[in-house]
């Protein structure tokens, strides 16, 4: 396993992808390539990196798990890398797959992190740049009135971090059937008697049912809230992975397989082809659903790499509040901190304000 850099091939720095553009570009030269150009220049290099990685992926599972990757120093905690620009040493945990040299500060991507089973099929790339990001970040914290100074001062806005998550999607078809007693209720008066009348309907309703884009988040260390408030994402707009999208950007590698979300996502499909076809019955009063019941005909399961700007802070409590934001959409989501002090002396002098007005009132009454 190694850290690498993409080069600019006119300057030689380091070349970041910039959502505004969506493209690549290099900050110190400013020159700027889209990934066409840049595979033009290195026609080879997608294919010949991944037979490396599926070399270095089929060597690891022949020789064991103690087998050492080349390039990285391994424990249980932490993993350690060179970086390629100044020699300095990356210290990341084991999931992470894309970040930054502490030193020189240029972007690194960790190969063999997505290597093998681990590479993923697809990924999003940012269409938000940081100064939007930022932006988006001030406006919705400066819209919160009780939020402490500290989590939106300059410096932790410089905080907030693009990070490619993982993801598990699933596309399924589904054979579906269901049976349903329908009625309807009609009621008149005659003279003195009041009639009724219930008309009974048997309903069948069968067809192919297609769903798509079901995701679950494939890390367990991630905020639950955070990567499932920020959906949807419009998966349409996905890319066939290339390494290079990561490059200025934190990227995790995902710490959960698709087998431990079989059973739920089975769960979610068939109750979701069970209101599609409860939803073509209309016209009926009442309707008691006899027997429901979809069957998998195919299902296919996509790693996927989804974009989120990400800021958190550790409260006085040490409780952690986070700010997040999709990159592709633009959605926010948040749970902020609140400052006591302030909304005590607001609630302070709001009474103070209440009081006067009462006892003003009241004194001209007299």
């Amino acid at each position: 396993m190694a850290a690498i850099t993409y080069k600019c091939p006119n300057c030689g720095g380091e070349l970041v992808f910039d959502p505004d553009l969506a493209k690549y570009k290099c900050p110190f030269c400013n020159s700027i390539f889209t990934q066409e150009e840049l595979d033009r220049l290195k026609p080879s290099s997608a294919k010949e990196q991944k037979a490396e990685e599926d070399t270095q992926e089929n060597s690891r599972e022949e020789t064991g798990p103690k087998t050492q990757e080349s390039g990285a120093q391994q424990s249980t905690d932490a993993v350690i890398y060179t970086c390629p620009s100044c020699g300095a040493q990356i210290v990341t945990d084991d999931t992470t797959a894309a970040t930054f040299c502490y030193y020189c500060h240029n972007p690194v991507v960790l190969t063999g992190k997505l290597s093998g089973r681990y590479l993923p099929d697809k990924v999003i790339p940012f269409k938000i740049g940081k100064k939007k990001a930022q932006q988006q970040f001030g406006d919705f914290i400066k819209s919160k009135k009780f939020v402490p100074k500290e989590f939106w001062n300059d410096r932790q806005i410089q905080m907030l971090s693009g990070v490619y998550y993982p993801y598990w999607e699933y596309d399924g078809e589904y054979q579906s059937q269901m049976s349903a007693s329908c009625k309807n209720v009609r009621v008149w008066v005659a003279g003195d008697t009041e009639y009724t009348e219930t008309s009974v309907f048997d309903v069948e309703r069968s067809g192919q049912v297609q769903l798509k884009d079901i995701l679950n988040n494939a890390l367990k260390k991630s905020n639950k809230e955070l990567v499932e408030n920020v959906q949807p994402f419009v998966m349409k707009e996905a890319e066939s992975f290339n390494m290079s999208y990561l490059s200025g950007f934190v990227a995790e590698k995902r710490d959960m397989e698709k087998d431990e979300f079989e059973s739920s996502v089975q769960t979610e499909a068939k109750e979701c082809c069970e209101r599609m076809l409860r939803d073509t019955i209309s016209g009926y009063e009442i309707v008691d659903i006899r027997q429901s019941s979809s069957v998998p005909v195919s299902g296919k399961w996509s790693y996927v790499l989804l974009p989120v700007w990400v800021l958190t802070y550790r409260g006085r409590n040490n409780t952690m509040y986070y700010f997040a934001m999709n990159g592709q959409t633009g959605k926010v989501c948040g749970k902020l901190p609140v400052d006591n002090k302030k909304l005590f002396l607001v609630s302070l002098l709001l009474g103070l304000i209440i009081f006067v007005i009462a006892f003003l009132g009241g004194y001209l009454l007299l």
